[in-house]
């Protein structure tokens, strides 16, 4: 191992002094490009409207592209595009972020400015990608399981008019680090109106991504376009239970779906609230309006294996709301 590492530091041009004065079991230097950055920051911001709003567990997209035209022989690039920008993160965020996910899907969709920030482990800003009039394009929620253990985080897809990578400042932004907020997806409180006691027995729920959908406006300019809002799709919600408590998810699809009574005002309310470790708090509230079951069954079972009979109830919900508790 000591062998690979010199190699690695030789072949990445540091001088034998710096080896030397690198002992095994040191950490590694940072390598360094020819303009002179780091291969890789530590840590990762989003920055909305001019506010710094936390930091990220991850980041992916918002570089511009163009599709290359062929006109016969010869070849040139497009229209200027835009890569939507993806982020995963936790609670800690400021409640700008949670209040432009709200605006999104009570279908009042609002246009942000920001930047996603690349820092490294002084909180020092090495590098910016600013992005204009963004909208939200999906949100996503974790799949929810009593089991898990994992760390769970929240994902934000939004799609920007234009970016522009820039250097960073080398400010330090230290002053705006926020503790952040341990959530399990095991942490989770399911209402449904009239199956109070069967939710309680609900041991997963499946991922829901709410989908904000676009159509393209040209631009004035004929360079670019400009996305405007359409329709919001609302995912279903799938719940697994153990099939000894499942008896009021049966009796409702049987009324339901098999004998037809179906109408809004045999359709109910729900909720999810996302709790803290202690279960006491609630750390943000998914609320579901006209859900409806359109399917109840038992996962598949194997013979001669002994293991708890699961049901999987199927709902949809025509409406979902997002909210989190008052400071």
């Amino acid at each position: 191992m000591a062998g690979n590492r010199r190699t690695f530091l030789k072949t990445a041009g540091f001088t034998a002094a710096a080896l030397a004065a690198a002992p095994i079991g040191a950490a590694m230097p940072e390598v360094a490009s020819a303009a002179g950055r780091a291969f890789s920051a530590g840590k990762f911001g989003l920055e909305l409207d001019g506010a710094f709003q936390g930091f990220l567990v991850s980041t992916v997209g918002g570089e511009a592209f163009a599709e290359v035209i062929e006109v016969g022989a010869l070849k040139h690039p497009g229209l200027p595009q835009y890569e939507d920008i993806t982020v995963e993160f936790d609670f800690s965020m400021a409640s700008s972020t949670f209040d432009w996910m709200k605006a999104c899907m009570d279908g009042s969709p609002l246009r942000k400015s920001g930047a996603l920030i690349s820092a490294d482990f002084n909180f020092k800003e090495l590098s910016r990608l600013d992005f204009s009039d963004a909208l939200i394009s999906e949100i996503g929620f974790p799949a929810l399981d009593a089991a898990s253990k994992e760390a769970g985080r929240l994902s934000l897809e939004f799609s920007p008019d234009s970016t522009h990578r820039k250097v960073g400042s080398g400010a330090a932004i230290a002053a705006s680090v926020k503790a952040q907020k341990k959530w399990l997806p095991a942490n989770f409180r399911l209402k449904i109106d009239g199956l109070e006691a069967a939710c309680t027995k609900v041991n997963k729920i499946e991922a829901l991504v709410v989908k904000q959908t676009f159509i393209d406006r040209p631009g004035v300019t004929d360079r670019v376009s400009t996305k405007e809002p359409a329709k919001l799709e609302t995912p279903n919600l799938v719940v697994t239970l153990p099939e000894s408590a499942a008896g009021p998810f049966f009796d409702w699809a049987e009324s339901f779906v098999i004998k037809g009574i179906h109408g809004q005002k045999d359709e109910k309310s729900g909720s999810i609230d996302f709790l803290t470790l202690d279960l006491k708090t609630v750390l943000a509230t998914l609320t579901f309006s006209n859900v409806g079951i359109f399917r109840c069954a038992p996962e598949k079972a194997e013979a001669g294996v002994e293991s708890i009979r699961r049901v999987k109830a199927e709902m949809y919900c025509e409406s979902m709301t997002f909210s989190m508790p008052a400071p």
